[in-house]
């Protein structure tokens, strides 16, 4: 393990600053005074460069520059990997990736900051609970009972307004899209777009002060808002890249202190199994290191509950995905992690980067299998089986004792509940991309003329799809997903890849939403939460299947009938294809 002396500490007489920069020939510490900036000659000790400076303490503005053979390149002002606060957001501009071009002017500057760790309460949330994915910006930007000036703030999720709306939906835990400070895609500005998803990180550690302005206080006091309202926070972070991107990309804090820490070929090119870029190399101690270091930081210093793992394959990958990979079990051994909950996005984009079901007994993972079985049953090409298979907890991925699957129906990824039965194609022309980018084989359905109808029938069936869909998420087996405005309809007018529209396409649209649906997922939540087998990860071997309103299942039904009854203990879920309906009958 590298010292826990990586990043700055406030000593008794000043603070002090290590850097890891293995390759690099000379390292400085930056020190600002407005626009003023002084440099400090680091010392060498191994691979960490390190100086103390006496007399500076909390808020001191600083970065690095480091010289040596490329791509070190001392014109590059450098963040602290380990910064925990920024003085600004990143700002793309194409010269923070022209060598000899200085960008101090460019970059935001980290800030000294101490921190009360402190030995975190259990975790709210439980395997089996209701999960709500929020993007903290497009949240509450056009809630009207959200004063302004904390529209789209972490701090907007502690608003009774918005805590009332979670406890009616009896949201077990919200799990927060990346809240750490990102950058811009270099492709976005010249087409008038920002990046608002959040999964281009810098440093894993500072929040980006757009949606975090009170910076660490502000996410520690809205988690502990939550936790006192019974709701849990889960924290999306993205490990498996930077926004440092490609060869061709900026030089902002890792390219120009340790740029090993990115895996790269035989040949000596980047590999990209994230497909943002790069790849971070998690073969490499330091790496895993810096991983721990930022999950720790934010479950000492803020209470959170646990982590989902953006591509988490690439964490496993030295190169090819290990499911015995070292991080698996350091974050076991770690006594500030081992309880937290765990969650993988199970997929990446390289070699045998498909791994639902190959992550460790305790992580749940996203399961996409349950999301495309259910809509393909009621788009009506899906089997009853491969439905039936989802309902009772996907033992044909987890195996047969505990599953570990979160099921979800629609996702920040993808087409919005609402889109999924109004659009049989994606519709992403404002991204700029010729409508290539994002999925193109969404399993989706239109229901008649795509986007908005006018047709009393066709607005009926896809409202009856919708709940179709939810009622079958809620009366799953297993851990369920929710993304935030999916209750009451919301729609991104069938971009399915919306991640760079930070505007009212993406922005929830609270005034005109819909109450009727919302009140129905409410009480979908309330009767699931009243059958406590359903939410039990324990696979059950008493299940058993028959006909809708009774009769035996035999082989032609499940190849074709209209329906089906699951009986777990004394509950059965009723599910009528005709009907458009899923019904919980408790004993």
């Amino acid at each position: 393990m590298l010292s826990p002396e990586l990043g700055a500490r406030i000593g008794p007489g000043g603070t002090s600053f290590a850097v890891r920069a293995p390759a690099a020939a000379t390292v400085w510490l930056c020190l600002f005074d407005g626009e003023v900036e002084r440099r400090v000659v680091m010392t060498r000790a191994g691979a960490i460069w390190h100086v103390e400076v006496a007399g500076l303490g909390e808020g001191a503005r600083y970065g690095f520059r480091a010289d040596g053979p490329p791509p070190h390149d001392p014109s590059k002002l450098l963040v602290d990997p380990y910064a925990t606060t920024l003085d600004g957001p990143f700002r793309y501009d194409p010269r923070l990736a022209q060598r000899g071009f200085d960008t101090a002017a460019l970059v935001p500057k980290a800030q000294v900051t101490s921190h009360a760790m402190t030995a975190p309460d259990p975790p709210v949330f439980r395997h089996g609970g209701l999960i709500y994915e929020v993007n903290v910006r497009s949240f509450t930007m056009r809630h009207p009972d959200v004063p302004e000036e904390q529209r789209g703030t972490i701090a907007a999720l502690a608003h009774p307004a918005v805590l009332a709306h979670l406890m009616k939906l009896g949201v077990d835990a919200v799990e927060l899209m990346p809240v750490v400070a990102w950058i811009d895609e270099r492709h976005l500005a010249p087409l008038g777009l920002r990046n608002t998803w959040g999964y281009n990180p810098v440093v894993p550690m500072a929040l980006d002060p757009r949606v975090a302005p009170g910076g660490v206080a502000e996410l520690r006091e809205t988690v502990a808002t939550l936790r006192r309202h019974g709701i849990g926070v889960i924290l999306d972070l993205v490990f498996n890249h930077s926004g440092e991107s490609d060869e061709l990309g900026p030089t902002l804090s890792l390219r120009g202190l340790d740029d090993a820490a990115y895996a790269r070929d035989d040949l000596g090119g980047i590999i990209n199994d994230a497909g943002t870029g790069n790849t971070l190399d998690f073969a490499r101690a330091s790496v895993r290191d810096l991983t721990l270091a930022a999950m720790r930081h934010f479950v000492a210093t803020c209470g959170v509950d646990g982590f989902r793992f953006d591509l988490a394959p690439v964490m496993a990958r030295g190169p090819g995905f290990d499911a015995e990979a070292p991080i698996f079990a350091e974050i076991a051994a770690d006594p500030l992690l081992a309880d937290r909950v765990l969650i993988a996005e199970p997929w990446d984009i390289g070699p045998g980067g498909y791994q639902l079901g190959a992550f460790p007994h305790h992580w749940l993972e996203w399961n996409d299998r349950f999301r495309d079985d259910v809509r393909r049953f009621w788009r009506g090409d899906g089997s009853n089986g491969a439905l039936a298979m989802r309902l009772s907890g996907s033992s044909d991925v987890f195996g047969d004792q505990i599953t570990r699957s979160i099921n979800f129906v629609a996702a920040h990824d993808g087409f919005t509940l609402a889109d999924t039965v109004g659009y049989a194609e994606r519709h992403n022309e404002n991204n700029g991309e010729g409508n290539r980018d994002g999925h193109a084989h969404d399993v989706s359905w239109s229901n008649g003329v795509e986007g908005e109808s006018d047709d009393a029938s066709v607005t009926e069936r896809r409202h009856a799809d919708q709940r179709a869909l939810l009622a079958t998420l809620f009366a799953s087996r297993g851990t369920i997903m929710l993304t935030a405005g999916d209750e009451f309809g919301r729609t991104q007018a069938g971009n399915n890849n919306a991640y760079a529209q930070d505007n009212a396409l993406t922005w929830l649209d609270w005034p005109a939403r819909d109450r009727d649906l919302e009140d129905y997922v409410a009480e979908r939540s309330r009767q699931r939460r009243c059958v406590a087998v359903l939410g039990d990860p324990a696979i059950r071997h008493d299940v058993r299947w028959q006909r809708v309103y009774g009769g035996a299942m035999g082989q032609a039904d499940w190849d074709g009938c209209a329906g089906f009854e699951m009986i777990v203990g004394e509950v059965t879920v009723r599910i009528d294809r005709e009907a458009r309906s899923v019904t919980i009958i408790p004993a």
